[in-house]
């Protein structure tokens, strides 16, 4: 049978996917490596292969997931193809041949046997693997079969701690290291030490570093100090001092000072002579010796000839003692290192192993050594070798070399090559593209993608190995491949559009110019915050204007339908940056302000949130009550909705007093806002933070409020705040101001999963975009100068250990060279980025900058200027001014379709009759009747007037005394007082002991044992309805549920005691005549019955039925 006709980009990927070979493959962006990989498995599955035998190794979870759904897909849809179908299907698959019955039915039933495999099928990050193994091999690995991973945050925590530890343990240490940084920051020092560990398990010796550093062994701080201070130096530079001070040359004056300051015979006055003597960095000889420029030449004249020589001969000491001064510094300023690292490292282990805990790297490092270095590596192998016979590797240009090391004992079998037919069927098989290797940071190491293809060839040998390119691109149009092979040309880049027709555009605008002056500020503006007219903020303005004239304006070519092309939406837009700055965030407001919906940042600063800010302010004044701007702050926010005036209404004439007191003091004017931080500072001391937050955004309806006023956008950050509620739980002893303390300790970053943004605007890093894909992609960030290489550590020339980074003025000349290699690594990383970025665009690449463009100091606009320069360009208006465009294909000349096109295979449903009918007005919200509301006197008539008591004093002495009583019955006696203490705290000692005593004998009554026992109900809430249909909601101060009755008692605190039942208040007879009501609903066929408890007299009394239910009868009837 003749098989389908093959292009020759398909052709290699059907030849890459061939599964009875070992293959190397390099792709380029866009080729189609996961499609590769989701071929692979599936050809190695109609083969026979099981699929517990395969291992596929990805980078991400994204990739992972990806190509799990991708191959349950096409497994999925073969079970219900067509015979037909399903046969040109495989036959597209293996690139033709004949397809049997019998490989049908077998297809057919490779989705069941996917989804049956126990554990699933092997498709996962190389961290997730090597969780499994350690899990499956835990006594071998010498990890608790229960360890948890840990996150970042965690991590950061924990360093934290060991580092306190440490430092009081051998605070020396700590501080030999502190000196070594000077200023540096040592947390960032740490978190380095900690990720690369693995390069100081030999620690380097003062004789390793001097060879390292090229001083002498012998070489001591005096020893050096004595080759530059001979006898007479300190006389000379007395002599040179007076001489030069004598100068009418300002400059021989203010070198005189600076002599007479840089002090004698220390290796800090070598230093300063350094400064003094020897030309500066920028220099055409640097740090070469000054002769015949110090003194100036007319104090030369006037000093003795000898003197002048004698001061000619120190700068020469000077100078040649220069690199040995810095080699000696740097010699201590490592034993410092490595010192601290002796200490630091166990210590951080034995925390870790504590609590149970590893971390990404423990994964890696752990499961590299039980394959290669334990005493059982060839037990784990011959376990897993039974269960592995093909691996696949996943973006292989960013795996670390432990993560090699762990791959090439895996593959062992597979590379051994022991000639029996079982070994032959064994596969290895590794994707990646050296040119997208971005993650240096995490240990990706580029180079090893060649290095180990030429280790795993020469392993297979007899040309087991094929090494494969895929050079076309399925994603990018013509105009932009030509775009990057042009600016990166003289690199060997080739790329090939699959689709050579499509039209594409690439355009440069002309880098906005900074201000020949800087653009002046009020005097109030804040620090931080960056003028309209800064050149960030304008190109920031021009790139917003433009994908505003964009949106449903500009057209695309459809990626769905080829040959037409639509209007531009949103979500047809990538914004990319080289990082996160100042031009990052003007971005972003820039698009909002012009009302363009963006998806927001790829990382959620969670501290940086407005609906967080709001919450942790309230959290702080529950914690804090004293904390002014903290409720300040809160009572503005959308959980109180105070105004400004409100604000300064309460603030401006409290006095001295604190704004808490200003408001408690001034309850009854605000007494929504007086209810909701009643009930939360009630809580506060009781509840979990968790607990607290939830109650803050449900009970009191805060996650509405917040919505409401924010967006539902703030949902995302109120979301994360409560999981990183709940991780503080599990990792801490739970309170709210260790939460505060650990909440606000770090920028916590929340990483957002932005592969779908739902139709709204991208804006993320560069970093963050790898793998994704957009019609259009605007570069912003051309102009900015690369950061530095920020890593504290610098490996040494030869590899096997880690420095601490010298600046470049002070780096000995031994390390100048594998410093330069580093910078070129740098750079080449740099060029990698870009590479990554401009790769992401589909149809149309927008480059533009703010800033100096000329520079070439790692900047992108310079190269990107460069090689569209090399290509035939047309002059181009864009919003920063005239710019270019390099254009292919026939943009217009594709079919305009009007909208959005829709998937062939989504389904077509009618929609229901009722959609285009208008809601009717919504129903009216139930009134809720409280059972203290229905009416009726609360007070006997021949009680003292309220007027003439304090009646707030009174109220509050009673919700004390109905507090106490809720929460003291459960407490140990003996804690009584600490418990009243801490429900009742704004109260003076003496207040605090007459509710105490108060509330004593009431529990201590003869009678009312039962009422206060273990078993009891407080607090319990109820509803019901009155005769004409009303709701009823209130709660209970104490019930008593037994199998044959139910006891409801309300506490009531009224100065003046009823003598009898009949003449109770007709108020509190209706109230507990409700609760009648509504517990006869709850318990049918029990006998339910009420009573008051006069805190007053400490009696209780009980209440007839008939009594209540009258008095209930009658507050429908009013």
């Amino acid at each position: 049978m003749t098989g389908p006709s093959i292009d020759d980009a398909t052709r290699r990927q059907i030849a890459a996917a061939q599964p009875d070979r070992s293959t190397w493959l390099s792709a380029n962006a866009g080729s189609g490596k996961t499609r590769v990989l989701t071929d692979r498995v599936a050809r190695l599955l109609l083969g026979g292969t099981a699929p517990q035998n395969i291992l596929c190794l990805t980078y991400t979870k994204a990739a992972a997931s990806e190509m799990q759904n991708r191959l349950f897909k096409t497994l999925g849809g073969w079970s219900m193809l067509p015979d037909a179908d399903l046969r040109a299907a495989l036959q597209r698959l293996t690139g033709g041949g004949t397809v049997t019955d019998d490989a049908l039915s077998a297809a057919r039933r490779l989705f069941a046997k996917a989804v049956e495999t126990p554990g699933g099928l092997r498709i996962q990050t190389i961290h997730s693997f090597c969780a499994i193994l350690l899990r499956r091999f835990p006594v071998e690995a010498g990890v608790s079969p229960q360890f948890a991973e840990m996150d970042d945050r965690s991590g950061e925590l924990l360093r934290g701690d060991c580092l306190e530890d440490l430092a009081e343990r051998q605070p020396d240490t700590v501080r030999a290291l502190a000196r070594a940084l000077g200023g540096s920051d040592i947390g960032s020092t740490v978190a380095a030490l900690v990720a690369q560990r693995d390069h100081f398990r030999a620690p380097l010796d003062r004789p390793e570093l001097c060879r390292l550093f090229e001083i002498p062994e012998t070489l001591t701080e005096d020893r050096l100090v004595s080759q530059v201070f001979d006898p007479g130096t300190v006389d000379l530079i007395d002599r040179v001092v007076t001489a030069m001070a004598a100068s009418d040359k300002p400059t021989d004056q203010g070198n005189a000072d600076k002599l007479r300051a840089a002090g004698t015979g220390t290796l800090v006055a070598c230093e300063a002579l350094e400064s003094i003597l020897l030309t500066g960095s920028s220099a055409k000889e640097p740090f070469s010796a000054k002769i015949g420029s110090i003194p100036t030449a007319g104090c030369r004249k006037a000093m003795d000839p000898a003197d002048v020589d004698a001061l000619n001969d120190l700068m020469t000491r000077v100078e040649s003692a220069r690199d040995a001064r810095m080699g000696l510094a740097e010699v201590a300023r490592n034993l410092a290192l490595q010192d601290f690292a002796a200490a630091f490292l166990p210590l951080y282990e034995r925390a870790k192993t504590a609590r149970g805990w590893l971390d990404f790297d423990d994964l890696i490092l752990r499961a590299r050594d039980l394959l290669t270095r334990s005493d059982v590596a060839r037990w784990v192998l011959y376990r897993l070798d039974g269960g592995i016979d093909h691996i696949l590797v996943d973006e292989a240009q960013d795996t670390s070399p432990a993560q090699w090391q762990m791959i090439e004992a895996l593959a062992g079998e597979i590379t051994a090559g022991d000639g029996t037919e079982e070994a032959t069927r064994r596969t290895l098989f590794v994707v990646g593209d050296k040119k997208q290797s971005i993650y240096s940071f995490q240990g990706a190491d580029p180079e090893g993608f060649d290095r180990m293809h030429d280790r795993f060839s020469a392993q297979l040998g007899d040309g087991r190995m094929d090494r494969r390119d895929m050079l076309h691109s399925f994603r990018s149009a013509p105009a932009i491949l030509r775009a990057v092979d042009a600016v990166f040309d003289g690199q060997g880049m080739e790329h090939i559009a699959f689709r050579d027709q499509l039209p594409g555009r690439v355009d440069l605008w002309p880098a906005v110019p900074k201000p020949d002056t800087d653009p002046p500020t009020d005097f109030d503006d804040p620090l931080d915050r960056v003028s309209p007219r800064d050149e960030r903020a304008i190109l920031a303005g021009h790139v917003a204007d433009a994908i505003a004239a964009m949106i449903g304006t500009e057209t695309i070519p459809d990626p769905a339908r080829d040959g037409e092309r639509r209007k531009v939406q949103a979500g047809d837009v990538l914004i990319l940056f080289r990082s996160r700055g100042p031009l990052f965030d003007l971005t972003i407001r820039a698009c909002k302000a012009r009302g363009i919906p963006v998806a927001g940042a790829d990382r959620l600063t969670l501290m940086a949130e407005l609906a967080v800010k709001d919450i942790a302010a309230l959290l702080s004044f529950l914690a804090t009550p004293e904390d002014d701007l903290s409720l300040a702050a809160a009572l503005r926010s959308p959980l109180f909705g105070w105004s400004e005036q409100d604000l300064f209404t309460l603030a401006a004439h409290r006095g001295s007093r604190i704004l808490w007191h200003a408001l408690r003091d001034g309850r009854d004017a605000y007494p929504e806002t007086m209810a909701i931080i009643d009930d939360l500072r009630r809580q506060a001391d009781f509840l979990r933070p968790f607990e607290l937050i939830d109650r803050i955004l449900t009970r009191h309806g805060g996650r509405a409020r917040l919505v409401g006023r924010l967006g539902p956008e703030c949902e995302e950050a109120i979301d994360a705040l409560l999981s990183q509620a709940l991780g503080y739980e599990r990792s801490e002893i739970p309170s709210l101001t260790g939460f505060l303390s650990w909440l606000t300790s770090d920028d916590i970053a929340i990483k957002r999963q932005s592969e779908s943004a739902g139709g709204n605007l991208r804006i993320m890093s560069v970093h963050g975009a790898k793998g994704l894909e957009a019609p259009i992609v605007i570069l912003p960030d051309t102009t900015g100068k690369p950061r530095n290489i920020d890593d504290p550590l610098w490996p040494v020339p030869d590899g096997t250990g880690r420095l601490l980074k010298q600046g470049k003025d002070v780096r000995p000349a031994v390390l100048k060279d594998a410093h330069a290699t580093l910078d070129q690594a740098a750079a080449a990383e740099r060029d990698r980025l870009l590479y990554v970025a401009m790769t992401r665009a589909q149809f149309w690449l927008i480059l533009c900058g703010a800033g100096d463009a000329e520079k070439t100091d790692g900047r992108w606009y310079p190269q990107l200027a460069a090689g569209l320069g090399r290509l035939d360009t047309a002059p181009l208006d864009t919003p920063a001014g005239d710019g270019l465009r390099f254009a292919t294909g026939d943009w217009t000349g594709l079919t305009e379709v009007q909208h959005p096109t829709r998937d062939p295979q989504t389904p077509q449903h009618d929609l229901p009759g009722w959609i285009d009918t208008p809601a009717g007005p919504p129903p009216a919200a139930p009134v809720l009747l409280r059972p203290s509301d229905l009416g009726g006197a609360k007070v006997l008539s021949d009680e003292v007037p309220a007027d003439a008591l304090d009646s707030d004093a009174a109220r509050a002495r009673g919700t004390d005394l109905h507090l106490l009583l809720e929460y003291l019955p459960q407490a140990p006696r003996a804690d009584w007082n600490r418990v009243a203490a801490a429900l009742l705290p704004d109260l003076g000692e003496a207040e605090r002991d007459d509710r105490l005593a108060a509330a004593r004998t009431v529990i201590d009554a003869p009678g009312l044992a039962d009422l206060f026992a273990p078993d009891a109900l407080t607090e319990v809430p109820i509803a019901g309805r009155l005769p004409d249909g009303r709701a009823l909601t209130g709660a209970i101060d104490r019930l008593l549920v037994n199998p044959d009755r139910v006891l409801a008692v309300d506490y009531k605190s009224n100065a003046q005691v009823p003598d009898t039942p009949q003449t109770v208040p007709e108020g509190l007879l209706r109230q507990m005549g409700a609760y009648d009501a509504a517990l006869a609903a709850i318990y049918p066929g029990r006998r339910i019955e009420t009573a008051l408890l006069w805190t007053a007299t400490a009696r209780l009394m009980p209440l007839p039925p008939e009594l209540v239910r009258t008095a209930f009868a009658r507050a429908g009837q009013s």
